[in-house]
């Protein structure tokens, strides 16, 4: 399906950079929700991600009974690849980078995801970018690269953590390039549900081997409800919400527009921050704020291959 400067087209595009925003501000803010059960709640990264993302699927799971299976084998090795690259794989990698390096080291190299995906989707559909996307994509990262730096984040060479973070930011964007296949088949609700089983599946074998006991039933203690409510804040909109939402928009928009977006999400965490935990926004963070918005604007301003083109 296609269309060019139609008003359903342009209303489509619309809401789909809007549901890019509402995305990443989700995603953004799910870092405070992830820092409250770590901390004050004692889980572990493993049992965050595999709780979380068990009761999303099991909820897509109630709505979308009647079609369980994909179209072929090809199409469901897809979604186990894209499943373990956006799912287990991301979010563990990128986890234990936090214990191996410095949190400004993880941010920073999580955050070069976009440009993987630039560079994959050149080389794998031998499209051709253009130069204004390139540009607007550095100059979005080194604006988030000022917020993170902006509350005096350290860089340091740590081989072993600095790894994994890339690791984690080359697994999202093989995730961003494989789902382009399979997006134009199924609805948005069907890939995010296969996108959650096999994440699930695969971050099983790291939750019984864990040697730390579980933390569930802290979510059912009334003695502390915010173990509860931020838990289920990471379930209904950074999980349910935000991966169907965003399955659309990288339908739309594609990849390479889509990813750009993600740049956004140190702002919203600063921004977050600020409100929530009282941290002061510097002088940085304001410049990296300015690039990253000037970053996207230009970089949209060129087209990069949507799916949905004239």
């Amino acid at each position: 399906m296609k269309f060019g400067n139609t008003t359903k087209g342009k209303y489509l595009v619309l809401l789909a950079h809007l549901g890019a925003l509402f995305t990443v501000s989700a995603w953004g803010t799910s870092f405070l929700c992830t820092k409250v059960l770590m901390i004050d709640g004692g889980f572990t990264p493993v049992e965050i991600y595999f709780y979380r993302f068990l009761v999303a699927y099991l909820v897509l799971l109630f709505f979308t009974l009647k079609n369980i299976r994909s179209k072929s084998w090809r199409d469901e090795l897809t979604f186990l690849l894209c499943g373990v690259c956006c799912g287990s794989l991301y979010f563990i990698t990128e986890n234990y980078a936090l214990k191996l390096t410095t949190a400004g080291n993880v941010s920073l190299l999580a955050s070069i995801s976009p440009i993987f995906t630039t560079v994959l989707m050149a080389v794998i559909f031998r499209q051709k970018i253009q130069s204004g996307v390139i540009i607007g994509s550095i100059v979005a990262f080194i604006g988030a690269g000022c917020i993170v730096m902006s509350h005096g984040a350290s860089l340091e060479f740590r081989p072993a953590g600095d790894l994994l973070a890339l690791a984690a930011a080359l697994s999202w964007a093989v995730y961003s390039v494989a789902i382009k296949r399979v997006l134009p088949l199924y609805s948005g609700f069907f890939v995010t549900r296969k996108l959650f089983f096999y994440g699930v599946i695969t971050a099983l074998p790291l939750l019984l081997l864990q040697k730390e006991p579980s933390h569930v039933s802290l979510l059912w203690d009334v003695a502390h409800p915010s173990m509860i409510m931020n838990f289920l804040f990471l379930v209904l909109f950074c999980s349910l919400a935000a991966y169907v939402i965003w399955n659309e928009v990288m339908r739309i928009l594609g990849p390479i527009t889509s990813n750009n977006y993600l740049y956004v999400q140190p702002l919203v965490t600063m921004v977050a921050a600020y409100f929530v935990l009282d941290e002061k926004i510097y002088l940085m963070g304001y410049i990296g704020c300015a690039l990253i918005i000037g970053g996207l604007i230009y970089s949209d301003k060129c087209p990069d291959g949507k799916l949905y083109r004239k």
